[in-house]
């Protein structure tokens, strides 16, 4: 029987959420919480130019993936799933912090099969490349179609940049334990 492979995001879903605000705050002077991001598009929470933000973006993304804690039960959830289900990691970073990236995991003792940095946040044709089973993401319209277009379960990380309504079959889960639940419900 072949072994179920899952497609894992990486940024706010096996890292936190909040990762990214304490750079955004140091360097823009701002004082961001999680709950005033109601955007996916991090620029609409606050007063910056868009272009001013890719740009320190860019210089600051490797630092910013370095540091970023990893979601509270991501290790043990994904390290207990290792044992029955392929992890493939499928992220909108780009390929310059592959290195950052992996180091990121081992750093942190969080297993891996295979990482796949593809510069954009359009997953779908990553996912049905590695025919993954199941999709796990933070990114609202990311769930959505990858679960419309491979017809998997999907779970949606909830924060309050994804809260709005989804179909049957992406399913909202609060932290790894409650998407090990389901895990669990689908494929035990």
């Amino acid at each position: 029987m072949k072994q179920l492979r899952f497609g894992i995001d990486i940024d706010g879903t096996v890292t936190c959420p909040t990762s990214l605000l304490p750079h955004i705050n140091k360097r823009f002077g701002s004082n961001l919480t999680l709950d005033d991001i109601k955007e996916y598009d991090l620029t609409k929470a606050f007063d910056v130019d868009p272009v001013q933000f890719g740009n320190w973006y860019k210089e600051a993304e490797e630092l910013i993936y370095q540091t970023s804690p990893a979601q509270q039960y991501a290790k043990e959830i994904l390290t207990n799933w290792q044992k029955n289900y392929e992890l493939f990691y499928i992220s909108a970073r780009g390929q310059n912090v592959l290195e950052c990236t992996t180091a990121w995991f081992r750093e942190h003792q969080i297993p891996f099969d295979h990482v796949e940095l593809i510069g954009t946040h359009h997953k779908i044709e990553t996912a049905k490349k590695f025919s993954v089973d199941a999709f796990f993401e933070d990114k609202h319209d990311n769930a959505v179609g990858i679960h419309e277009e491979l017809d998997i379960p999907v779970f949606l990380f909830d924060t309050p940049y994804n809260r709005n309504p989804i179909p049957k079959g992406v399913i909202r889960v609060k932290d790894w334990q409650e998407a090990n639940q389901q895990v669990q419900r689908l494929f035990a």
